[in-house]
């Protein structure tokens, strides 16, 4: 804690995030949660309350988990909680005002399909309607061999793939249109040890490696979160795709979050400098909020990707930009947002930023 300013009311701070929660219509248990860690906090002696900050142990208690302890011990250091500086940053701003500025600064899409793997659409239609909505580049991340359901390819289908967006970009660099790059990509299946399901040699080759888990997505919590550590670890490793697998509506059903340590993830992210995808897809919108605020106060990239499978999937950006919005996440540390010249130094070393 500091010792330069003189020690916030903790207890008054949840309060005030609990009030933007609401105000947000997020949903009441995660309203509850910052409710009734204040209530917790009045319940106890000043003191104690400190003296607890201090040692680490508040969330000891009952009703007090890892983020309102943050919280808590941040408003005793003088510091208005981060989670609560989000919250203010964007409640002035109408959302629908905040998500058009966020798609206005988009300047591509680092996750799409084509009917190469399990998507509708050839590659040439995919890239000229992403340039007809404005777009500067689109990464073109068909899936990896392993997932057979959704006709994943090859390390020979692939390097027949780069072939065929080698003389798609030649076509765009001469046609008179709006600039335009269709970027190599490979959208590759995490597998269980945390191995990535294509050739090191051929994922080096590809601007962009989106790695997302597929299978097992029910592996217990200490099992997936060394599997998700070793695969952002990994070098090759641009964008976590849709972290935790959900579905949330849809024609294929819902399906529950993988459980794994988010905040270790997300460490881990940070450190490697791998950008964390918000998936627009309708059925996905992943991650959740609570894991996406998660992801910003641990200092992540994001990416906001349509994973789309057909063109008219291209045009879903705005709702990861909304989600986006009401989480705080700043337009800079978007990938997505900077040129594809930018993009392209940042894959190729993840130390650079714009």
């Amino acid at each position: 804690m500091s010792s330069d300013a003189a020690p916030r009311d903790p207890s008054a701070d949840l309060r005030t995030i609990a009030f933007l929660l609401e105000r947000a219509r997020e949903p009441t248990f995660r309203v509850k949660a910052f409710r009734t860690a204040a209530g917790v906090v009045d319940d106890l002696p000043a003191d104690e309350v400190s003296s607890r900050a201090a040692a680490g142990t508040l969330g000891e208690l009952t009703g007090i988990g890892k983020v309102t302890e943050r919280c808590i011990v941040e408003s005793l250091g003088g510091e208005v909680p981060v989670y609560l500086r989000r919250l203010q940053a964007t409640e002035d701003v109408p959302l629908d005002e905040a998500t058009a500025a966020l798609r206005a600064a988009l300047r591509g899409d680092c996750h799409s399909h084509s009917d190469w793997s399990d998507g509708g659409s050839p590659i040439r239609e995919m890239a000229e309607t992403a340039r007809a909505i404005g777009h500067e580049y689109l990464v073109l991340t068909d899936h990896s061999p392993r997932l057979k359901v959704a006709n994943g390819l090859s390390a020979e289908r692939l390097e027949q793939q780069l072939d065929i967006v080698a003389g798609l970009n030649d076509e765009f660099a001469n046609d008179g249109g709006p600039p335009f790059r269709l970027l190599t990509g490979i959208e590759v299946d995490i597998l269980d040890d945390g191995t990535l399901d294509q050739k090191p040699s051929l994922l080096a080759r590809l601007d962009l490696v989106v790695a997302s888990v597929h299978s097992k997505l029910r592996m217990p919590a200490a099992e997936m979160t060394p599997r998700m550590v070793a695969a952002v670890a990994n070098p090759h490793t641009d964008v976590l795709g849709h972290c935790t697998g959900r579905l949330v509506t849809g024609g294929r059903g819902t399906r529950p979050e993988s459980e794994f340590d988010a905040e270790l993830v997300f460490a881990a992210a940070a450190q490697f400098g791998v950008a964390v995808e918000i998936n627009s897809r309708p059925e996905r919108l992943d991650p959740p909020k609570r894991l996406l605020r998660l992801a910003v106060e641990a200092g992540c990239l994001t990416s906001i990707d349509t994973d789309a499978h057909a063109p008219g999937q291209l045009d879903w950006q705005s709702n990861g930009c909304e989600r986006a919005a009401r989480c705080g996440v700043e337009v800079g540390s978007i990938v997505n947002t900077w040129t594809a010249e930018q993009l392209l130094a940042w894959t190729s070393d993840h130390s650079v930023r714009p």
